[in-house]
């Protein structure tokens, strides 16, 4: 391609090769999307199973927003009893669906997955041992409308002629692709406590990803640790305390951060949560969410710390997280955003 470029198509390369191919999407709130983050975590739930929708709005103001959202599913699968195994192992699958948009839909991505997890009971007692290995699979596609972008060949003077060659022969369209993971989730837990810590890594196939007719562009592995810690303070008053770290070629992040759960009037089953978390010189998070019976809400914002803070307009970054669980019978323990 020609070394001089104009200044909106340095920033579509400088998007496509960089914020796109380079890292997966993420969220703030990283503990109500676990099946994008470990598929181990899959059926690693306080019912029998789980519906969780996510949807992020990332930088409005300076930019155009990245748009994020996701639809997953997990359920417990012979929960009850596995024959020739000890009762209370069990295995699990769970699917999720994720949809990514750049540059007011200019790129598109699309995601669907299948995970399968086994769960063991290493010890039980007055603190339970667990140990699961979870193996997953997606299918991706990734999309740019060259139609609507513009190049240097087609400036007349007076504007962009659409309709005039881009003279970028290299651009192509990026077939779709098929990626493997798997992770590891140790868990111990008690009437009044909870902690998991758990490992997992994407894109162990490395399956090819380019627009630029490069067969050695793939898209990298990506590896994620993460751990949380739940405890009950006193009869009302519940700690959560987790955090994550990720990299992805030479995109890495960590997030820290924790919150405090309230039984709204006693309730059992009316929790409200705060919180704040910090994610590594990028943004500062505070949420809010709010557990009704079964389902739980939950809202963040991105408080800005990098150099878009002195951008002209702010950036704006929301998140709302949405969860619902089913269960035959109550289960006992802490209240965990994992789970």
């Amino acid at each position: 391609m020609r070394t001089r470029k104009t200044i909106l198509k340095f920033g579509v390369l400088m998007l496509i090769t960089g914020q796109v191919c380079a890292q997966d999407p993420n969220f703030s709130q990283f503990f109500s999307s676990p099946l994008n983050m470990n598929p181990a975590l899959t059926g690693a739930i306080n019912s029998d199973w789980r519906l969780v929708s996510n949807l992020r709005t990332q930088w409005i103001g300076p930019a155009n927003p990245y748009v994020t959202g996701t639809v997953s599913y997990d359920a417990k699968m012979f929960n009850r009893k596995i024959i020739g195994v000890e009762e209370r192992n069990r295995a699990a699958v769970g699917g999720m669906l994720m949809f990514d948009e750049a540059m007011q839909g200019i790129v598109k991505s699309t995601y669907a997955s299948l995970n399968f997890t086994y769960n063991i009971l290493l010890s039980s007692g007055a603190m339970t041992h667990r140990l699961g290995a979870g193996f997953g699979g997606s299918f991706g596609n990734r999309f740019v409308n060259f139609d609507r972008l513009y190049f240097q060949d087609q400036f007349t003077g007076d504007g962009f002629d659409t309709n005039l060659p881009t003279g970028e022969t290299a651009l192509a369209r990026m077939k779709p692709y098929l990626s493997a993971s798997m992770g590891l989730l140790y868990s111990a837990s008690s009437a009044k406590s909870n902690f998991d810590l758990g490992a997992a890594m994407f894109h162990l196939n490395k399956p090819r990803q380019t627009w630029l007719s490069d067969e050695n562009e793939f898209l990298p592995i990506r590896y994620v640790s993460h751990a949380n810690f739940d405890r009950y303070l006193n009869s009302s008053l519940i700690l959560n305390l987790n955090g994550t770290y990720q990299f992805q070629r030479e995109a890495q992040y960590y997030s820290i951060g924790g919150a405090l759960g309230y039984h709204i009037g006693g309730r059992e089953d009316l929790i409200f949560n705060a919180g704040l978390w910090y994610w590594s010189e990028n943004a500062i998070t505070p949420y809010v969410g709010l557990i009704i019976n079964r389902m739980q809400f939950g809202v963040s914002y991105d408080a800005t710390i990098s150099k878009l803070r002195d951008a002209p307009r702010p950036a704006n970054t929301f998140e709302i997280s949405f969860i619902i669980r089913g269960e035959k019978a109550p289960v006992p323990g802490v209240p965990c955003p994992w789970k």
